[in-house]
């Protein structure tokens, strides 16, 4: 089973940030990629190095999108958890530019999640975390089905709508 934080925390509701409060260094922190985020790969970044092949603990799951991959999240908020990360460094949805919109992420959620027998699409949620409140500087999106078995802790920290968690279609928004 994999994660964001190399095993030491996720983005379980233990590990992410309560909404009054940020993360240490979650803030702008792009590593090598720098304010923009376009670095193509950053050795400090853990998913950089899950990307790559380089955390043996990873298990990456097909992805039919050659520039991203797929993965479990190390404290699922859901039975099915998974992130969909690009292979190339973009530092977190702030420093996204229009170059990025066709990286696919929502369509590669569907397709792992379908490819894990859950197929009640209507019965998802998709999204990612505002900055500060991202644990890693490295754009993810999450997938999480059932969205109605999500427990009390999990539906605040990935609640739409909220400053801290917002839907790619929020995000095409701003």
């Amino acid at each position: 089973m994999a994660g964001e934080e190399g095993g030491s925390s996720g983005s379980s509701p233990a590990a992410e940030p309560s909404p009054g409060g940020g993360e240490a260094g979650a803030a702008g922190g792009e590593g090598a990629g720098g304010g923009g985020g376009g670095a193509a790969y950053d050795g400090k970044c853990v998913f950089c190095r899950i990307t790559h092949g380089e955390e043996a603990g990873t298990e990456l799951l097909p992805c039919e999108h050659e520039d991203l991959v797929c993965f479990r999240d190390i404290r699922p908020g859901a039975p099915h958890h998974y992130l969909v990360v690009p292979k190339n460094h973009i530092g977190n949805c702030k420093t996204l530019k229009s170059e990025h919109i066709p990286l696919g992420m929502m369509a590669a959620g569907k397709t792992v999640l379908q490819r894990n027998k859950f197929n009640d699409l209507n019965d998802i949620r998709m999204g990612f975390h505002w900055p500060p409140f991202c644990s890693i500087a490295h754009l993810h999106l999450h997938v999480l089905a059932p969205a109605s078995q999500l427990g009390f802790l999990s539906r605040m920290v990935y609640r739409i709508n909220s400053y801290w968690f917002i839907t790619a279609e929020q995000l095409l928004e701003r």
